[in-house]
């Protein structure tokens, strides 16, 4: 008879949502841990931002989610489903063909809700510590071998006080916790002088505050690019700055007042900001769409690293190969081949 397992999943979020129904299918038991009061992860708009605009406060307040209100996605509705749960073919009152977050949120509570995982969810409970240990011995069965303890504490509302915390034992640990809450931000000489507002992408929301505003935009990837083109219709000037070798320096064909540049090479106390290609202006904003960091605060777990962008060694970026198959992560690529898998499907 195949063995039932009690299984602790970090995140409800689409990874967690995936991982959650398909062990529920296998008969397992199921607890999915979220740290917010609803499912969706990412999806899910929250208007907050972090109590520190840039992220590097270790003690800043932290709000999950990166999303700013305007975003819709940046795939096809036939490319932003599941296999078996297609978006396709359904709609939620964005019937665009790039939807906005509200659509997807929507997607993510029907597929779960159809699923019956949300009766699996606790909400507003953070695992707090997540480590492995051996179980108990005296020789029966399971003695000596290794199970998983989760820390975990409640909070009526988010920013609430903690009411209630635990802990208890599981046999398996899924970690989908994501990877867009932490900021990566590169180091510029002299920004510690530099008398502007710096923020990162993950605490942009609108572009209001950035009116009659002279920008500087760090990263040329998707959140760069509708970004700029967000707040460009309110701000003085935006100036694109990439490590890119292929941007054309100068005035961004089709907008009045967005540049392309360089990299920023420094920044000086007046507030002058200086480009690889040797221009320079005095900016008001340094806003840095530069990624985010893999980051697994609750994992206690010396076999696991985080080196830069890589989390390893994961066998298939799921399965650490000492502990395998009763940790894993699910969702840690940033990329995968939907086109090439959607062409593979036609031609079948």
């Amino acid at each position: 008879m195949r063995r039932s397992c009690k299984v602790a999943v970090i995140g409800a979020g689409v990874s967690g949502l995936v991982a959650a129904r398909e062990l529920l299918r296998e008969g397992h038991e199921v607890v999915v841990f979220e740290k917010s009061g609803r499912v969706g992860g990412t999806w899910a708009y929250d208007p907050r931002s972090d109590s520190d605009p840039v992220g590097l406060d270790p003690a800043r307040r932290v709000v999950h989610g990166s999303l700013y209100a305007s975003l819709r996605t940046n795939l096809p509705r036939p490319l932003m489903g599941f296999s078996d749960y297609p978006l396709l073919g359904r709609s939620f009152g964005d019937a665009r063909a790039f939807p906005g977050h509200e659509e997807m949120l929507a997607l993510l509570e029907a597929f779960a809700g159809d699923a019956g995982v949300p009766a699996a969810v606790r909400a507003r409970t953070e695992a707090a510590r997540v480590a492995p240990r051996l179980r108990g011995g005296g020789g029966g069965a399971g003695a000596g071998e290794e199970e998983w303890v989760v820390e975990w504490r409640r909070r009526e509302e988010e920013d609430g006080e903690v009411v209630e915390e635990g802990a208890e034992e599981f046999d398996a640990v899924v970690v989908c916790n994501g990877h867009h809450t932490e900021p990566r931000v590169p180091r510029i000489p002299g920004i510690e002088r530099w008398p502007g507002k710096q923020i990162h992408s993950h605490n942009y929301r609108i572009p209001e505050p950035f009116r009659d505003q002279i920008v500087v935009i760090i990263g040329m990837g998707s959140s760069a690019q509708d970004i700029s083109k967000e707040i460009s219709h309110v701000a003085k000037e935006i100036h694109l700055a990439s490590r890119s070798t292929d941007v054309i320096i100068g005035k961004l064909d089709g907008h009045d007042n967005i540049w392309q540049h360089s990299m920023v090479s420094c920044v000086h106390e007046d507030g002058v900001v200086d480009f690889d290609d040797g221009s320079s202006l005095c900016a008001d904003v340094i806003f840095y769409c530069t990624g985010y960091k893999y980051h697994f605060p609750f994992l206690e777990l010396d076999e696991i690293n985080i080196d830069d962008s890589r989390v390893g060694p994961l066998y298939k970026h799921i399965f650490p190969p000492k502990l395998a198959p009763w940790l894993s992560f699910v969702g840690l690529p940033y990329k995968g081949i939907v086109y090439f898998d959607q062409l593979l499907k036609m031609e079948d």
